[in-house]
């Protein structure tokens, strides 16, 4: 090798003191194989590691793991809301005026039905925009969102993976069991 100048020559002879005789560098060994317990596009979680598109957490570092429900859809809390509101109007205009004195029974029948409707928006909205279902965590004793989806069963899926690695790690790793052990069997 020629080099220009001997800052260049210092900086090889570095990179090649950093290279083994076996063509590995001085990099600590990662974990050959780690232990993939759940792997989708953008979700991976491994006995060490749980990730979530870019934002990644140690699962040895991931404490109080619990499920909850997001918020429910925002246009559907508006309709309710605006719904009940000009029901809730109606009501008050028609006991002012002495309107609710001469209304028929089938009139009567006509405003309880009215009234259903925001208890329907809600099931309808429910139904069509369901709340997402949420994994928080505390991450260095900061709450955070860990994962949020709308499928149940995935999240199901991805719930009981991170758990099992946290088990994994709360009773000390993933270990494969003896090959050399053989099967117990009772004395007969």
């Amino acid at each position: 090798m020629q080099f220009s100048d001997g800052a260049d020559a210092r900086r090889a002879i570095h990179w090649e003191d950093a290279v083994q005789t076996d063509g590995s560098t001085t990099r600590p060994p990662r974990a050959a194989n780690p232990t993939l317990l759940y792997a989708r596009p953008g979700i991976v979680v491994t006995a060490e590691r749980f990730t979530v598109g870019r934002a990644s957490w140690p699962v040895a570092e991931l404490t109080q793991i619990w499920t909850t429900r997001g918020p429910h859809d925002r246009l559907a809390v508006r309709a309710v809301g605006v719904s009940g509101g000009l029901i809730g109007a109606v009501g008050v205009l028609l006991g002012f005026t002495g309107g609710l004195q001469r209304l028929t029974a089938s009139a009567y029948l006509a405003l309880g039905a009215v009234g259903l409707l925001p208890v329907l928006l809600v099931l309808i909205g429910d139904r069509w925009r369901p709340p997402a279902y949420e994994l928080w965590g505390r991450h260095k004793g900061t709450e955070v969102l860990l994962f949020s989806s709308d499928d149940e069963r995935q999240f199901g899926q991805v719930t009981r993976a991170l758990r099992r690695a946290r088990e994994g790690v709360r009773l000390g790793g993933w270990q494969d069991p003896l090959a050399s052990t053989a099967a117990w069997r009772p004395n007969r």
